[in-house]
């Protein structure tokens, strides 16, 4: 039973730190975006041009980079609790449980297997958020 908690103060922890990475990752996003200079340059910039790439480009990559961040905090957290064996499976689990692809639990032990499904569960919002946050930067350039 102690376990159980273990795992559920582990995860609550976690889904905290992880939206709260993302929450502020996307907002100063959002702001860089939207400074009055920002926002006169979108205005000018076709869907198709090297601009309108470099721009759609530039969001991909920092939200990539958050991703990435989270998946890293988590693997962290494994390797720390030596809940999967070394850093490259912790982030290699870490990874499958986040995107969740999800092979199967035989990375991780089983008194920690259910911190890697409130992961899989954060990774599902956390994408869909980052989705509904880039489609909504794309809608601010020109389709022409």
């Amino acid at each position: 039973m102690n376990q159980l908690f273990a795992q559920f103060a582990v995860s609550t922890l976690m889904v905290l730190l992880c939206v709260a990475i993302h929450g502020l990752g996307l907002f100063s996003l959002s702001r860089v975006l939207r400074t009055e200079a920002a926002i006169e340059r979108l205005r000018h910039i076709r869907a198709l041009s090297p601009r309108g790439a470099g721009f759609t480009l530039l969001i991909v990559l920092a939200m990539f980079m958050l991703h990435g961040f989270e998946i890293w905090a988590f693997a962290l957290v494994y390797w720390a609790l030596g809940a999967v064996s070394g850093l490259e499976g912790a982030l290699y689990f870490s990874t499958i449980s986040y995107s969740t692809v999800g092979y199967n639990d035989t990375h991780i032990l089983t008194q920690w297997r259910l911190l890697g499904a409130f992961e899989s569960i954060l990774g599902v919002f956390l994408l869909g958020w980052s989705t509904a946050f880039f489609f909504r930067m794309l809608g601010r350039i020109e389709a022409h």
